[in-house]
């Protein structure tokens, strides 16, 4: 029987990457008129190069570009970057469409809602609440909570103890086949791949279903339950 949705957060439920882009755009913009002297292509290639190496969630991003760059940070340079970040962030932290009501939806057929991220523990309970969505959730299973990212199995394997359900009760939904798909089959949850938010550039997603828009998780959903009732 499913009892419970598992979800990714980031490019399943926000649009991040639409947001990180804009947010770096922002902060490229504030740096250089703080007195960077760069051309912004070659200093958002700089900075994403960082993302690459150091993880999409570094905190320390700005820090990093300056010492490569100067050798030292430059307070007024980091700080414009620091405050031109957040104000490109303010405007574009959005949800995907049809997310609160999908939620809602699910939430009215009695089934439990968990979020399973490898996002900072911090940082994904900002967005959560910044867009309003931290009472949908039972619990939140963020990076710190067995310090391994999907597909490791550990994160799957306690979402599940959280919820206190079996593997054949639970399904999740995710962006990213390499991650999302191939953890949750590895510890034997039906998947839905959400192929609206993938930015992984993957050509088969190997999950049971999949949807262009969140909405579609409610026909998924009934179709599961009548096929158990049956």
């Amino acid at each position: 029987m499913l009892r419970a949705v598992i979800f990714d957060l980031d490019n399943t439920l926000t649009d991040f990457m639409r947001m990180k882009e804009v947010s770096i755009d922002a902060a490229i913009e504030a740096m250089i008129d703080a007195g960077l002297e760069m051309p912004p292509e070659e200093a958002k290639r700089r900075l994403f190069e960082i993302y690459d190496r150091e993880g999409i969630e570094d905190q320390r991003v700005f820090d990093r570009f300056l010492m490569e760059e100067y050798g030292e940070i430059d307070p007024m340079i980091h700080t414009a970057a620091v405050i031109g970040y957040r104000r490109g962030r303010e405007y574009t932290l959005i949800l995907y469409p049809h997310v609160k009501r999908t939620l809602l939806d699910l939430a009215k057929r009695g089934l439990r809602l968990s979020i399973l991220s490898d996002a900072p523990r911090f940082q994904a309970w900002s967005r959560l609440c910044y867009l309003q969505l931290e009472h949908f959730f039972d619990h939140v299973i963020t990076f710190e909570d067995t310090n391994v990212r999907k597909p490791d199995p550990a994160p799957f394997l306690r979402a599940i103890e959280l919820l206190e359900m079996k593997p054949s009760e639970v399904l999740m939904v995710g962006d990213w086949p390499a991650r999302d798909m191939t953890g949750a089959h590895g510890v034997g949850i039906k998947t839905v791949y959400a192929k609206y938010g993938d930015t992984s550039g993957a050509t088969r997603s190997g999950a049971d279903y999949e949807i262009d828009d969140i909405a579609e998780l409610v026909t998924i959903v009934d179709q599961l339950m009548a096929d158990e009732d049956g």
